[in-house]
């Protein structure tokens, strides 16, 4: 695989952008149309994510399990994973209790129809661990990236055994690897179209005034993804032994990739080969980063306990600490079904609030107008992987600090 994609990559998506907010705001008749570009864009790469995960994960666990110095490291992912899950959580939950709305804003929303919301008391009640046990089982049993991946890590454990018919397996897969990624690669020549279409699509339907009773919630998550990003982020590069805006501008034609397109998992194949190319394991980068795309969504994490505290808000409804730590046991459990597909951080907002009955659902149509908007969520999942693989590579000691060295210092 090539360690980077094209150099000219970042200036088709930039003129493509800059078109789009032109014919938005000229024409936005024709502009809302071109939904369909970004649309099918995502739609084709969502198509390809459950063989891709499948792949990389099944060669990545049956990779590890052929080398001794790695048979923690399974633990140690996950660990990472959750201690990230939990402190993004916190940051969205710190940030949505300190999210004071403004009566203008809320003026002309009526929630008096809305169905009410269960009883702090009565909540609290039902967190049984039958419940809970029941709430995992619906998560697993309604998500196919869950399903594909437990047999992808089951697949790797029995190949990581050897054996002949083992290793041609694994040949196989590691072909299959080969050509989705070339697939992948052919796909994205035509992100600009998609990017020309989201970016359309968003100046020529929403516009700044559409969107002004919820810039506050906007402009809030944007702010707690860019301190999650400078507290942590940061701080585990810098303990890796990397500055995080070196890393950044590395990755910088994956993030504007992301950004425009609103697909994360097309930046897959350029992470993986640039995080290679920095001297990284292959086996840990794969399964550190394909994982990493269901269960290291700090981004999601950040956006799910801040739309709630934020709806919460705006149907009046008051929570205290014990319903606020009800909230966070219940979004550690359903951000597992969260993927980095487009539209799958409101799908798991939608089901977190049909669990905890705290806050009226009706309210997320609200969001659906701003769901565009998210792009921070979507670079803070990206580049939150990233930095896991550093670290978990850093922690197993599979880096070559020199190739990291010299690679950033380009």
């Amino acid at each position: 695989m090539p360690s980077r994609f094209s150099n000219n990559a970042t200036l088709p998506i930039l003129i493509a952008i800059a078109l789009g907010m032109v014919l938005g705001l000229f024409y936005p008749g024709v502009a809302v149309e071109m939904k369909l570009l970004s649309d099918a864009f995502i739609k084709v790469v969502g198509l390809l994510m459950p063989f891709l995960l499948f792949v990389l994960v099944s060669t990545g666990v049956a990779g590890i399990k052929r080398e001794p110095q790695h048979r923690h490291v399974v633990g140690r992912i996950v660990v990472y994973f959750q201690l990230m899950s939990l402190a993004a959580l916190v940051l969205g939950m710190s940030t949505g209790w300190l999210f004071s709305l403004d009566h203008t804003a809320v003026a002309n929303l009526d929630f008096d129809h809305l169905t009410p919301p269960v009883a702090p008391e009565a909540l609290l009640h039902e967190l049984s661990m039958t419940s809970i046990s029941s709430s995992l089982y619906r998560v697993f049993t309604q998500s196919l990236v869950l399903q594909v991946m437990l047999v992808a890590v089951l697949c790797g454990l029995v190949l990581g055994r050897g054996g002949k018919v083992g290793n041609r397996c694994l040949g196989w897969l590691e072909a299959a690897v080969a050509g989705l990624f070339l697939l992948l690669r052919f796909i994205l020549k035509f992100a600009p179209l998609a990017a020309f279409g989201a970016m359309a699509f968003v100046v020529g339907k929403y516009g700044l005034s559409s969107v002004l009773p919820l810039l506050k919630f906007i402009v809030v998550i944007y702010l707690a993804c860019a301190v999650f990003v400078i507290l942590v982020f940061a701080t585990i590069a810098r303990l890796v032994g990397v500055k995080l805006t070196r890393l950044i501008i590395y990755l910088k034609e994956e993030l504007l990739l992301v950004t425009f397109t609103g697909s994360s998992v097309a930046a897959l194949p350029g992470c993986v080969s640039k995080l290679e190319a920095l001297g990284c394991d292959r086996q840990l980068v794969r399964l550190v980063l394909t994982t990493g795309y269901t269960f290291n969504l700090a981004g999601t994490n950040i956006y799910l306990t801040t739309a709630i505290m934020f709806l919460a808000h705006l149907a009046g409804v008051e929570i205290a600490v014990p319903e606020l730590l009800a909230v966070l046991v219940i979004c550690l459990f359903t951000s597992l079904g969260s993927t980095s597909v487009a539209g799958s951080a409101l799908f798991t907002l939608i089901a977190t609030l049909n669990i905890l009955q705290l806050v009226p659902l009706e309210g997320v149509g609200l969001l659906l107008g701003v769901e565009r908007l998210m792009k921070c969520r979507s670079l803070t999942n990206v580049l939150g992987n990233c930095v896991a693989c550093l670290a978990i590579c850093g922690w197993q000691k599979s880096i070559d600090r020199e190739v990291l060295k010299r690679e950033l210092s380009h």
